[in-house]
């Protein structure tokens, strides 16, 4: 799955990446592989900002991150990530790692002109669709891309659990 969701985000070497759930941080260290790799000069990389609403989460995230060396190419931040991550906005893409009822406004207002998100919308636990959305002079493009079972989102936009 994670494969998937990068290979729908279209990631490129400078993106800024915002994504919501970081949980291990193994994810956005996959991301950051992308868009900021060692082999690139460093003013041209990208960078990897993850919001994680589990403080202890966010922790092992964090430690997890610095051990394999991301850490200069990723900021965890403990937070509602329902509601994003405006001090770095806008972003060229988003990353929804749990399954949110609807597309939460904030992060497509957080979402770059040509920017693609890429999130789980159903219900709470099962019937979800993988959504890639695409954010272009005011058009919004939604693609399916199958169904999938994520954990619910959590937060101010997503589910009160």
């Amino acid at each position: 799955m994670v494969s998937i969701m990068d290979e729908a985000l279209e990631l490129e070497v400078g993106h800024g990446v915002l994504e919501i759930g970081a949980g291990s941080g193994w994810h956005a260290s996959t991301i950051a592989e992308i868009v900021a790799p060692t082999d690139t000069p460093k003013r041209e990389w990208g960078h990897v900002y993850t919001v994680e609403i589990v403080p202890e989460l966010a922790e092992f995230a964090r430690k997890n991150i610095e051990k394999a060396g991301y850490g200069d190419r990723i900021t965890i931040i403990c937070a509602d990530g329902s509601e994003g991550y405006a001090e770095k906005a806008p972003y060229d893409r988003v990353l929804v790692t749990a399954a949110a009822p609807d597309v939460p406004k904030p992060l497509m207002e957080q979402l770059r002109n040509g920017g693609v998100l890429v999130i789980p919308v159903g219900g709470i636990y099962f019937y979800q669709t993988l959504l890639r959305i695409r954010k272009k002079d005011g058009k919004i493009v939604k693609e399916n891309l199958g169904g999938v079972a994520f954990v619910p989102l959590v937060g101010k936009h997503g589910y009160k659990l």
